[in-house]
């Protein structure tokens, strides 16, 4: 369980020389990213000054996290590759397949029961390889990789979109999909985007009931859920560096919401304070040595608009607390003009439930704020007018609120508290009377509010705000309700305004936990055997994709065209199908159920064009399928977006779709496809998207001369026989080409290449 003090003293040890040289080359002063990139690159000095946004550059992570929903998967892929042993510390971490229903104890023990085939085959793997094991009710991933691993000037990635959360630590942590892990855990380079930066300028100090959430909440509501595409945002400043340590990682889990690439703050003394606290005194004193290159040089600060490739500048004195959605992240409403806001649009106003915890903010600094709200609403008699439940992010975070009363505040409002576990922010949420899908309100202080993510309602209007504001609109039941300005009528008829949140950074008798949930791996796994059951519906082993025939692809049908935001909630659901993430064919029934086909403008619904018929979309791509018939999927801007989930790219690629062309996409997931020998393609023309017709028939004309920046010609001919020979765009470059020509990347793995 201990941070890898050596392999932090390393990265330290040659980050002076490698910032020198990269300064040197790229001949000006240099931000925090660019610091901590160059010093990751792979074998050896920088040679030369990277294109942002262009150049595709090998870097060297120093470690990897895997939650259990795709670890699975990853898990799966990494026993391909003929490896004895993890070539970087990793760790697996159980928080998705535990569903928030009953409370804790009985939710945990039902998990165990139900998973216990994927949680004991997760354990065996991790023994058998070296890697850390996180047991079910440990925590949610993010929170203890914070707690544990993170460390400032570090370079991570992991198999979640919001492996972002550890730049509140200061690292560079990145989402990915498994492929991308595998190729790091066997001891190879990863390959990334040289990103373009955005700078961030935080002034003034947040107050009141303004918190840390509010910073990236109005950051969405100014960059939407694609503006922060291929880029990393980098925050600075006297506010950024007046925020706990807790606050920034908020900040930057959330900034996978604005499809960036990664977020990241300077080091400074609320890192010392966290890094302390939570038994991390070394990486304080190591961290000291080169703090100077753990922020970015103070020219760049000083004159931040000729070092970021774009500028925003929030002023934290006066920023308003922030409701975003409903059914996007990105939509910002200041809580003064919520009510208004809400009756112009129809939402509903009555508050239902609300929700704390999730990756995004269940530290302690973030239980002991809303309790402060609880605690308020308890002494002065006022009966909450909506449910309530927490996830605290960890053990050692709920021991700890628990021994110093924040739990039993909760409760006094009748809360539920739920597992150390992601729950009904990913969809594992048993709500009762979900399934009459009515429409209703909830509040919660998680990332995501797509439709249907929490409780599989699409009638559920979700809104993401902080902990303190949801427990103020839980406890008001009104999503109009602004607690700045008005007031609440207790049990004996008397007003009463509720004062402005207050709680502890860090607790003051500092963490404790008995058991935290970690397993060491075996010293030597070669004895250790992985068991997969033939039968399993939960666990099958992987075959290899079949590697591409070197011809032109020719008599695709068109799958779907989907209409609109295409998520990877709507390529592969989570929710009740999580169980099978291990399972790859089961799981590929859920292939892009969710997307709206833009012929018919409903869920599910494809035509079958062998028998002219509707059906569900994956029975419709299985029929393609035993037929030998190639498709494509047709999608409209940022497809993909939203988390790393890797079986959005698998399914089309195990049913045999063979292209994916859209307007544009999500990084994670552009990288996902072209990992799994898929062909990820854009539109040169987007308003070429509504020349695709539902009877279509597809042909790719030049495919045998797939090149790098080399334009690819398909001809749709339309059921009048007519045709469009429409131009795609791709970023692949020559190595991603053989991932393509070998089937997947992995395929190139097992053969040693």
């Amino acid at each position: 369980m201990a941070f890898d003090i050596e392999m932090i003293k390393k990265v330290y040890d040659k980050m002076p020389d490698r910032v020198a040289k990269a300064r040197e080359i790229v001949g000006r002063p240099l931000t925090l990213t660019e610091k901590i990139l160059y010093t990751h690159l792979w074998e050896g000095n920088p040679s030369q000054s990277f294109e942002r946004g262009k150049d595709y550059v090998d870097f060297a992570p120093d470690r990897v996290a895997c939650q259990d929903a795709t670890a699975q998967m990853a898990l799966l892929q990494f026993m391909h590759a003929g490896k004895e042993k993890v070539a970087v510390p990793t760790t697996v971490h159980c928080d998705h397949l535990i569903q928030a229903k009953v409370g804790a104890s009985t939710d945990l023990k039902v998990a165990e029961t139900q998973s216990s085939e994927v949680f004991n085959f997760l354990s065996s793997v991790s023994n058998k390889y070296g890697i850390g094991f996180w047991k079910p009710g440990a925590g949610i991933i993010h929170q203890i990789v914070l707690e544990n691993y993170a460390f400032p000037g570090g370079l991570m990635i992991g198999t979640d979109s919001h492996t972002v959360n550890a730049g509140g630590l200061g690292m560079l942590a990145i989402g990915v999909g498994g492929a991308d892990a595998v190729d790091v855990m066997s001891g190879m380079a990863w390959e990334l985007k040289f990103p373009k930066l955005i700078g961030v300028k935080l002034t003034g100090k947040l107050n009141g009931w303004t918190a840390p959430k509010d910073v990236i909440l109005k950051v969405a509501d100014i960059l939407t859920v694609k503006g922060g595409t291929g880029a990393i945002v980098e925050y600075f400043g006297e506010g950024a560096t007046s925020m706990s340590c807790t606050g920034k990682g908020t900040i930057c889990n959330m900034g996978a919401e604005i499809g960036a690439t990664t977020s990241t703050f300077g080091y400074d003394d609320s890192m010392r304070r966290y890094l302390a606290a939570t038994g991390r005194q070394d990486v304080v004193d190591a961290a000291d040595k080169v703090a100077e290159h753990l922020t970015a040089d103070a020219e760049v600060y000083a004159n931040p608009e000729q070092y970021f490739d774009q500028l925003i500048e929030i002023n934290l004195s006066e920023l308003e607390p922030h409701i975003n959605g409903p059914f996007t992240p990105d939509r910002g409403t200041p809580v003064s003009k919520m009510r208004a806001e809400a009756e112009a649009n129809g939402w509903p106003l009555k508050v239902e439930w609300g929700l704390i915890g999730s990756c995004t903010n269940s530290s302690y600094e973030d239980m002991s704020r809303a309790a402060s709200i609880v605690e308020q609403a308890v002494a002065h008699g006022i009966t909450p007018k909506a449910e309530f439940g927490i996830n605290p992010g960890s053990e050692q975070i709920r021991y700890t609120i628990e021994r110093d009363g924040i739990i039993e505040t909760f409760e006094k409002m009748g809360t539920k508290v739920f597992t150390n576990a992601c729950g009904p922010c990913i969809g594992q949420w048993d709500r009762e009377g979900a399934d009459k899908q009515e429409k209703n309100t909830i509040v919660h202080s998680f990332n995501r509010n797509f439709s249907k993510r929490a409780d599989g309602n699409p009638n559920t209007h979700a809104f993401v705000t902080s902990p303190e504001m949801v427990a103020a609109l839980a406890i008001a039941g009104d999503l109009g309700f602004n607690p700045l300005t008005d007031t609440l009528i207790n049990d004996n008829g008397e007003e009463v305004k509720l004062l402005p949140p207050t709680g502890d950074e860090l607790p003051t008798k500092g963490f404790d936990v008995e058991d935290p949930g970690y397993q060491a791996p075996a010293a030597d796994g070669a004895n250790v055997v992985v068991d997969v059951n033939p039968t399993s519906s939960r666990l099958q082993l992987l075959e290899p994709f079949a590697p591409w025939d070197g011809k032109n692809i020719t008599g695709a049908k068109l799958l779907i065209k989907a209409f609109g935001k295409c998520t990877t909630d709507h390529i592969s659901m989570a929710g009740p199908w999580l169980r099978f993430r291990g399972h790859l064919d089961n799981i590929s029934d859920n292939m892009l159920i969710g997307a709206e086909n833009a012929f018919n403008h409903k869920t599910n619904s494809v035509k079958n064009e062998l028998t002219g018929e509707y059906d569900a979309v994956p029975a419709v791509q299985r029929a393609y399928k035993a037929a030998g018939i190639p498709t494509i999927v047709v999608g409209d801007q940022n497809y993909g977006e939203g988390s790393s989930r890797e079986h959005a790219a698998m399914e089309p690629r195990h049913l045999g779709v063979k292209a994916v062309l859209v307007k544009s996409f999500a990084r994670i997931h552009e990288t996902n496809l072209k990992k799994q020998g898929m062909l990820a393609l854009t539109f040169a023309n987007e308003a070429d998207y509504d020349k695709i017709q539902e009877d279509d028939t597809i042909n790719f004309l030049d495919l045998t001369d797939f090149a790098p920046g080399k334009q690819l010609s398909l001809e749709f001919v339309h059921a009048d026989g007519s045709k469009d020979v429409i131009k795609a765009n791709h970023t692949y470059n020559a190595s991603q080409i053989e991932w393509f020509k070998a089937g997947s990347a992995l395929n190139l793995i097992a053969a040693g290449k």
